[in-house]
């Protein structure tokens, strides 16, 4: 009797822990995220990125992100994970990682390792570092000084000082790594702030955007030229010094630079929401009315971006993998430059 009640608990765990494993099976396959497959990509495009296998991703405004492998086009939205269907930065970190950055309503930011969105939740910090694989993550509309950076373990929320006399609260609006390795921070309302992995230097506000009857634009856009020195959302260039080298204080010149070189007045380029720098080291600015401009170092080059003969209001520019250039716009969807024009992307 013993003998069959104990066969019986045999048989019984065995069937238990094979069922278990069923159940498991079945659970991680559905954790495979699939999408929807479209035939067009979504109109509010904000940010435009290819990833080390060569995928493009377009970032919407309002219909979550689109992947594009060259033959199909998938959506994903909230309904597959995404904690917004707001897209306003993607990221890649060495292993081919996808990060997915939402800044309203609330600030989000999701991991895609090609099955699953999951949540990267920030952690206050105080560790301030400078590592070439970290991946920084900006803060636009919560004023609160704030910046994040991604170490591959742990998403330290930071918090930048101020800048010298002025105690404003204020967002970060952009975040560029140079060839220095040095990050700068660019911010509205109080400026441009570098951190060199010791300390923090700034340019601020009123000696770097223009002012309106509104007030100021913000530090949307930073560049470093081909000559070493950065544009900071203005038609004006800025050489940049090492303050170590220097008795004084100040680490920049400011040169009065590309406004008028078409002979005409050029005051869309007082406010570019986003510059690239092409393979020829020519750089790209993107206005939100004015279209695409071009500067090659001599000369300014105006490109009008339309649809149906109507100029488009533009979100972005970005450079891929083989050089090309694209655009995201607030309603139609992404452009090409095909070497003459701009042009609108079009599933093949």
């Amino acid at each position: 009797m013993k003998l069959n009640l104990f066969l019986f608990q045999s048989i019984l765990i065995i069937l238990t822990s094979c069922n278990g494993q069923t159940r498991n099976k079945k659970k991680d396959a559905n954790q495979f995220v699939k999408g929807d497959i479209v035939e067009v990509l979504g109109n509010n495009i904000m940010v435009v990125y290819q990833d080390n296998k060569g995928v493009y991703w377009f970032g919407s405004w309002k219909t979550g992100v689109y992947k594009y492998d060259g033959k199909t086009m998938v959506n994903y939205t909230i309904e597959h994970g995404l904690p917004n269907n707001r897209i306003d930065e993607i990221k890649e970190d060495e292993f081919g990682n996808l990060y997915f950055a939402s800044y309203h309503p609330k600030h989000t930011i999701v991991k895609f390792d090609g099955n699953v969105f999951k949540a990267v939740l920030p952690v206050l910090s105080n560790n301030w570092q400078l590592k070439s694989t970290d991946i920084w993550f900006r803060n636009s509309y919560e004023f609160e000084n704030k910046v994040y950076r991604y170490d591959g373990k742990t998403l330290h929320e930071l918090q930048l000082p101020h800048p010298p006399n002025l105690p404003n609260p204020f967002g970060i609006y952009s975040i560029y790594k140079d060839s220095k390795e040095n990050i700068w921070f660019g911010t509205n309302p109080v400026g441009v702030c570098r951190y060199d992995g010791k300390s923090f230097e700034w340019i601020t506000e009123e000696d770097v955007t223009e002012f309106r009857n509104e007030g100021a634009n913000g530090v949307r856009s930073i560049i470093e030229d081909k000559n070493g020195d950065f544009w900071f959302n203005t038609e004006n260039r800025y050489s940049i010094y090492d303050t170590e080298t220097l008795k004084s204080n100040t680490f920049y010149t400011r040169h009065e630079s590309i406004g008028s070189l078409d002979g005409k007045n050029t005051s869309g380029l007082n406010e570019y929401l986003s510059t690239v720098k092409d393979n020829e080291n020519n750089l790209w600015f993107v206005t939100y009315l004015s279209g695409v401009w071009k500067f090659d170092g001599t000369k300014i080059t105006h490109y009008a971006v339309q649809d149906n003969s109507k100029d488009i209001t533009l979100f972005s520019i970005y450079k891929d993998n083989k050089g090309t250039l694209w655009l995201g716009t607030h309603e139609n969807g992404a452009y090409t430059y095909n070497g003459l024009r701009f042009e609108k992307f079009k599933i093949e």
